[in-house]
């Protein structure tokens, strides 16, 4: 038998747009706004819960381990978003933090009909460690796919978390540290990519964000481990570059480039007279954390 969803906040039908297909554009746009400025206040709510999360996560990513999201469907191809940004955003390698979705690459772009009804195959397609944080990202909370990889991560000793938009659920339970945002109702019924989706990406971007601002990827709030591998980012580069340490425009494009294109490095070399060698050492003894190198 197939699970029973209609019980689910996220499947009952938002009273304001019981009469949606006779609104007018601009009615529409209007009510699914109003309808989507609750969806900050759910989401803080959660910040306790997820605090405790991305202190978790940091922990286990200083000692080794990775960050590895799990769904399907929607809550899928928002976890494979999220951490396939971390790379050119935060300069880490995209090992570290990665997206698994039911039914593979194939299920970014076409619905893999079935996919997620697999517990077995959560179970085959997630490779943890101990060392690894493993959260399941389901807005039903109960995503067959989803708790076979959660109960494999419990097996093998990875911290488990989750994103869910229900309370109380099955994976919710499951989970050693459980965020839950509960959306409620969707504008169009049971269409979960909208309010639901909206705060599993708010959430997922302030849980790598907050990580890797805390294992030292950004210095004040600026990206300084940002790779500048096309012409609007190296511009970013070297502005942040000028910021930093007040060189001139064209100074900045020099040092970029006598850097290794390492805006760390670049920063430390101008700041501290040192060579790019001198520099990279420097940094890699403080651990890669450029505050710390500069004291």
């Amino acid at each position: 038998m197939p699970p029973q969803t209609g019980a689910l906040a996220t499947e009952q039908s938002h009273a304001a747009a019981q009469d949606l297909d006779l609104l007018s554009p601009a009615e529409i746009l209007t009510l699914m706004n109003a309808a989507d400025a609750e969806v900050a206040g759910i989401v803080g709510a959660q910040v306790p819960a997820i605090a405790a999360l991305v202190e978790a996560v940091t922990a286990r990513l200083e000692q080794g381990g990775r960050l590895l999201y799990v769904g399907a469907g929607t809550s899928g191809r928002l976890g494979v978003l999220d951490a396939s940004e971390c790379p050119p955003t935060f300069g880490v390698p995209p090992t570290l933090v990665q997206g698994i979705i039911a039914g593979g690459e194939r299920a970014l772009t076409t619905a893999v009909e079935g996919a997620e009804d697999s517990f077995e195959q959560g179970s085959t397609d997630l490779h943890a460690t101990a060392l690894d944080v493993v959260i399941g990202i389901a807005a039903s909370g109960r995503t067959p796919y989803v708790l076979g990889a959660l109960a494999k991560a419990r097996a093998v000793g990875a911290i488990t978390g989750c994103v869910v938009c229900v309370p109380g659920s099955p994976i919710a339970q499951a989970v050693k540290l459980p965020i839950e945002v509960v959306t409620g109702a969707e504008i169009v019924t049971g269409s979960t990519r909208l309010r639901a989706g909206t705060a599993t990406k708010m959430v997922l971007n302030m849980i790598s964000t907050a990580v890797m601002v805390k294992l030292g990827h950004v210095y004040g709030n600026l990206m300084v481990n940002v790779q500048p591998t096309n012409a609007k980012l190296v511009d970013r580069a070297c502005r942040i570059l000028q910021q930093v340490t007040g060189a001139s425009p064209e100074r900045s494009v020099e040092l970029l480039e006598q850097a290794g294109r390492s805006v760390r490095t670049a920063i430390i070399m101008e700041k501290k007279g040192l060579t790019r060698e001198a520099a990279e050492a420097l940094l890699a003894s403080r651990g890669g954390r450029l505050r710390t190198a500069l004291e």
